[in-house]
């Protein structure tokens, strides 16, 4: 499975990742998203959520 990263430092805690992914994404202590470390949705799952996010902070890592 590929991997995907947040940008926390520009990262606005709205949710939608967590909502779209929540086997994927959790919002850590200062509210903004994490990618948890054994990540279970689908790749499709994580692509829906990385295109709901409105501050385009995720993305697949290189």
């Amino acid at each position: 499975m590929k991997k995907v990263k947040v940008d926390k430092e520009n990262c606005i805690g709205c949710g939608l990742c967590v909502a779209v992914a929540e086997k994927t994404f959790f919002l850590n202590d200062e509210g903004k998203s994490e990618v948890k470390e054994d990540p279970k949705d689908t790749e499709e799952k994580i692509q829906e959520a990385i295109d709901s996010c409105p501050v385009q902070v995720i993305s697949w890592a290189e």
